[in-house]
């Protein structure tokens, strides 16, 4: 059994970096899991990491079994993890499970800003700009101003409106703000 350490992890993620090898990083993630007794990180957020491999290599299949752990562990992570199960649905071409579970992120309601900042990028990536756009504004509505979050959901914002042709409004001139 293992105490995880942000150090351990670091050392990890930089010895798969430099192997650049993403399913024997996420196969190392999913052990580390295994043999997890306490942490600095959560077992659910080392989920969500190997999720991410899993993806980089290849395997939505093995990625979204990842995120469903995360979810069913419900550690605390920086980002809810069905926002990555959302992502990998439309990955893979089940666009209609992947906007179920979007719909289900918003109706449980609390959306930290990184979890829209992901759902609207996602959004943008399939299609469904509207959509996107909304995610965004929302996001941006409720992160700390001046925050990294905060300027990444009011840059996604304005390159969906100027997408979608919509005038420019107050949240636009916050961006300029924020620079």
């Amino acid at each position: 059994m293992a105490h995880v350490t942000h150090e351990q992890l670091d050392r990890l993620l930089e010895q798969a970096l430099l192997a650049d090898d993403h399913e024997d990083l996420a196969r190392r993630l999913e052990a580390l899991v295994g043999a997890y007794i306490s942490g600095d990180i959560s077992r659910a957020a080392i989920l969500v990491l190997a999720a991410e491999e899993w993806r980089q290599a290849g395997q939505p299949a093995r990625a979204l079994d990842c995120f469903q752990r995360a979810v069913d562990d419900g550690g605390e992570v920086g980002v809810d993890p069905r926002a990555g199960i959302a992502d990998t649905l439309f990955e893979l071409e089940r666009p209609d499970e992947g906007r179920e579970v979007i719909e289900a992120i918003r109706v449980d309601g609390e959306v930290t800003p990184a979890t829209a900042l992901t759902v609207a990028e996602t959004l943008v990536a399939y299609g469904d700009l509207r959509e996107a756009h909304r995610w965004a504004t929302e996001g941006a509505q409720g992160a700390v101003e001046g925050s990294g979050e905060y300027t990444a959901l009011l840059r996604t914002r304005y390159r969906i409106r100027v997408d979608l042709g919509l005038p420019e409004d107050e949240l636009d001139a916050l961006l300029d703000a924020s620079h």
